[in-house]
């Protein structure tokens, strides 16, 4: 394949054309999707599949489906068209004074624990930066930067995260979040197992809070009682609240919403209720000058932040 026509066929509206074929099924639709002749998107289409050397699209009775050569050019043509978007996006800002667009996908914990306070740190120093915040489950987070969909993520650290580059980003603790009239309620801690014969409040299925508590009961040989799974750490602490039972949260989302609800929270004993946070992006080298400022400050904060501490020493707010 020449390398130079391929580049002169892959115009944007050919792109478009081909994700307009693969999104509506068939090319009929698809032409009247990019508002072009089914002849003149047909001639296209052809002109690609001549180009690469590669059948796209398996024609049969129910439409058009993509061959192993038709998946491989969908990815490609993806991230081509949200950089475009973000060309777009970033240019924009530039025209009305930002200087710099960063996009990031972060879990629920990170999100609620400490980013707020994190990145309010770096806007004060670089103001025109412009942030594009989502929340996903770990896993989502390490696919969406694997796929290009975000400059940075945050997710658990034990997630799996192909060949991504890695950074510590935060520390955080697990505990056991319930009413004042539970049983467990006057311990200064408590085992996992011990609470297995009671009834609990889950985060969706996705969460890797949700993981660690299934694997902990089935490695106690017992099921995990969820009696309701809730979308965030809020509709938790409410449920718990309502007497549906009891709930593991992280700390500092306890000191944030349990305790204000007048939920007593226990740390859990279990070594795995000890946990890391961490930073995933492609490569490193390749982020741009904006995005890797803004890594560079968040895998840094944490020791930063402990430094302080040891210079003026406190004393850590208990759980309950």
């Amino acid at each position: 394949m020449a390398i130079k026509n391929l580049l002169r066929r892959l115009d944007l509206t050919t792109l478009h054309l081909f994700l307009a074929v693969y999104e509506e099924g068939t090319l009929t639709r698809a032409a009247e999707r990019e508002a072009i002749a089914v002849s003149a998107a047909s001639k296209r289409l052809l002109e690609l599949e001549q180009t690469i050397g590669a059948t796209l699209f398996q024609r049969n009775a129910r439409g058009m489906t993509l061959t192993p050569a038709g998946e491989t050019l969908l990815h490609h043509a993806r991230r081509v068209m949200r950089d475009i978007e973000n060309i777009g996006i970033e240019l924009a800002g530039h025209a009305s004074g930002v200087r710099g667009y960063v996009r990031m996908m972060a879990n629920l914990s990170a999100i609620v624990e400490f980013l707020p306070e994190d990145l309010r740190a770096f806007q004060l120093q670089h103001e025109r930066v412009k942030l594009d915040l989502e929340e996903r489950p770990s896993g989502g987070v390490v696919e969406a930067v694997d796929d290009s969909l975000a400059d940075l993520g945050i997710c658990s650290g034990e997630a799996d995260t192909r060949d991504l580059h890695v950074a510590h980003y935060r520390h955080d603790s697990l505990i056991l979040v319930m009413r004042d009239d539970h049983p467990l309620a006057g311990r200064a801690s408590v085992a996992f197992a011990e609470t297995l014969d009671g009834d609990h409040v889950g985060l969706h299925a996705a969460s890797s809070i949700n993981a660690r508590t299934h694997l902990a009961a089935r490695q106690a040989g017992k099921a995990l009682r969820l009696r309701i799974h809730v979308p965030g750490f809020d509709a938790v602490c409410r449920m718990v609240q309502a007497g549906m039972g009891v709930g593991v949260l992280p700390l500092k989302v306890y000191q944030l919403m349990g305790r204000p609800l007048g939920l007593i929270g226990a740390p859990l004993e279990d070594e795995w209720s000890e946990r890391s946070l961490i930073l995933v992006v492609r490569d490193v080298e390749a982020l741009s000058p904006v995005s890797r400022l803004l890594f560079d400050h968040l895998r840094s904060i944490e020791a930063a932040e402990a430094s302080t501490t040891q210079s003026t020493p406190n004393t850590p707010p208990a759980a309950a």
